[in-house]
């Protein structure tokens, strides 16, 4: 794999990411600088479920946290060394990242709402020597880690984790790295993704990724040592961990985090909380939207403005939030592969320049390509395609990944032509200060983003071909406005049969809720090329009376 401060894909204006200016070389000299000037000032208000809040200052979570890296330091762990985390939003699981990057070590997010077989094949596939995991979720790990030699430790469960945490005090703090020593382009974070096939994808950040996209996220949405954000999102995902944790923290900010996102909780929690900025999915929108989320004195507080993407935002979902609650929704757009965000809408638009950009096009703009990366539409040989007209969205910077983990192939179908292919189709349109604003109108890729989760259609595929009754069948991602996009299955049945509630239970007792269709559409053929690959997206269509729909389990 090419170095990632030389990669073509890494450049973006004609300055590779090398050449671009960052104040620290490593993330442990950014632990240290906060340490020194932020003090006693709050980092973390962690809510748990039942409401219950602890307070972490940023001198006593990075002690912590340099406790935490000597205790992995202890069990051999060093700089370039894979560590899993087994968590949920909690604060032991950001002091489990921290500790990681200060050692120059790399953290591998564990989604547990996953199945086993994927738990499994990522603690295989990524080499991790050790597995920082809540005791909760220990007889899984045990599971998945059957046949991988990792070190399990325990993290225990209740509100602030005195076990774990007196463990961890029994260390003393890791000393911090040389002022000189860059560790930019050390891996800090795997995170695995679905594409089109059935096995996830480990895209591999380092430090200067969480630099670049972090520290660009924080400035353009205007978030200073006096600003606060607040995490919904989970933080086994790039959109929690970059956005809510790793912006605010470059600038000195605080984050209140929240164990889950709460419909009744959300708005109370933003006003007395004195949160400044939020990031969520559009999904979340819709279930604020459907619940009747009190949002009456929101205007009257300090808060300023919504951040949305990760899955599918329609104009009628946008228009009815931005109206029902009068604050803005500032879109934009992003992968893992991109470390998080790659443009937003500006802040600074009037509100007729907002809604314009939001309604007129027939498709919510992206917004504007931030600074550490540059973006365009591009044909299929890699040529630009002019202002209006649709092609793949392509990007390249500072904040692009390394690459996909032990994946050469990946790497090459993705960095073609010498920017990152997304797979997503768009168009730009040029504002009269000569901005290009993006629109996102599809996928080329047959992938489903369910409420922001990627689903690779090719794992769902082999459990519906296996379900009774069903002679040949394929899933589909079909529009919903409750979560951008909903699982559905197209089948060929066996002669005469048409039990749809006994096919959607084997799917539902072989997949997880979210993975599993909720709708059968019943068919005498599948859609096929000439080459005999699957045409989803044409039979989109065939669901479209789902579209309002809100399925439970």
């Amino acid at each position: 794999m090419t170095h990632p401060s030389t990669h073509p894909a890494r450049s973006a204006r004609g300055v590779l990411a090398s050449d671009v200016p960052q104040p620290f070389l490593s993330w442990g000299i950014l632990m240290k600088h906060q340490a020194e000037t932020q003090l006693e000032k709050p980092w973390m208000i962690y809510m748990d479920e039942r409401d219950n809040r602890s307070t972490w200052s940023y001198s006593v979570f990075i002690d912590v946290a340099q406790r935490c890296a000597s205790l992995l330091k202890s069990h051999g762990i060093t700089r370039g060394d894979r560590v899993l985390v087994a968590g949920h939003n909690h604060p032991d699981t950001v002091v489990a990242y921290f500790a990681c990057w200060l050692l120059g070590a790399c953290a591998v997010p564990l989604n547990m709402t996953e199945d086993n077989a994927r738990l499994s094949y990522i603690a295989s596939h990524c080499g991790a020597r050790l597995v920082l995991c809540r005791s909760e979720y220990r007889s899984r790990l045990d599971v998945a880690t059957s046949n991988v030699d990792v070190h399990i430790i325990d993290v225990d469960t209740d509100n602030n984790d005195p076990a774990f945490y007196n463990h961890v005090r029994a260390f003393a703090p890791h000393e911090w790295p040389s002022e000189t020593t860059d560790m930019r382009w050390d891996d800090c974070l795997i995170v695995y993704t679905s594409g089109t096939t059935g096995n996830p994808k480990g895209v591999v950040l380092n430090q200067q990724n969480l630099f670049a996209d972090g520290m660009d996220i924080a400035q353009w949405h205007g978030i200073t040592h006096e600003q606060r954000m607040m995490c919904v999102l989970p933080i086994h995902h790039v959109n929690g961990i970059i956005v809510t944790l790793v912006a605010p923290f470059t600038a000195g900010g605080s984050v209140v985090l929240h164990r889950k996102f709460s419909t009744h909780r959300f708005f109370s929690s933003i006003i007395n909380k004195e949160v400044h900025v939020v990031s969520v999915v559009p999904t979340m929108l819709a279930l604020l939207l459907e619940a009747g989320a009190d949002g009456a004195k929101l205007l009257e507080s300090q808060f300023r403005h919504i951040i949305c993407g990760a899955g599918p935002l329609t104009c009628e979902l946008a228009e009815r939030f931005e109206t029902a609650y009068g604050v803005p929704v500032i879109h934009g757009y992003g992968l893992s592969e991109t470390t998080c965000y790659s443009c937003f809408l500006p802040t600074d638009l009037s509100a007729t320049e907002h809604h314009s950009w939001m309604q007129d096009h027939g498709f919510p703009s992206i917004g504007v390509a931030i600074p550490c990366n540059e973006m365009e539409i591009h044909n299929d040989q890699g040529a630009p395609v002019p202002d209006g007209e649709r092609g793949e969205i392509v990007i390249r910077g500072a904040n692009v990944m390394s690459g996909y983990d032990a994946s050469e192939r990946a790497n090459a179908e993705a960095f073609a032509f010498g920017w990152f292919r997304s797979g997503d189709e768009g168009f730009r349109v040029l504002d009269e200060k000569g901005r290009h604003f993006y629109f996102i109108t599809g996928r080329l890729k047959e992938l489903i983003i369910r409420g922001g989760v990627n689903l690779a259609p090719l794992e769902i595929d082999e459990v519906i071909n296996r379900a009774p009754g069903v002679k040949a069948g394929i899933c589909v991602g079909f529009e919903n406005n409750m979560y951008g996009e909903e699982v559905g299955a197209l089948i060929v049945p066996n002669d005469g049969y048409s039990d749809v509630a006994a096919i959607l239970a084997f799917c539902r007792s072989n997949l997880p809720f979210h993975k599993s269709p909720k709708v059968i559409v019943f068919t005498d053929a599948l859609p096929v090329t000439s080459t005999g690959k699957y045409q989803r997206n044409k039979v989109k269509h065939l669901f479209s009376e789902w579209t309002n729909s809100q399925f439970r389990k």
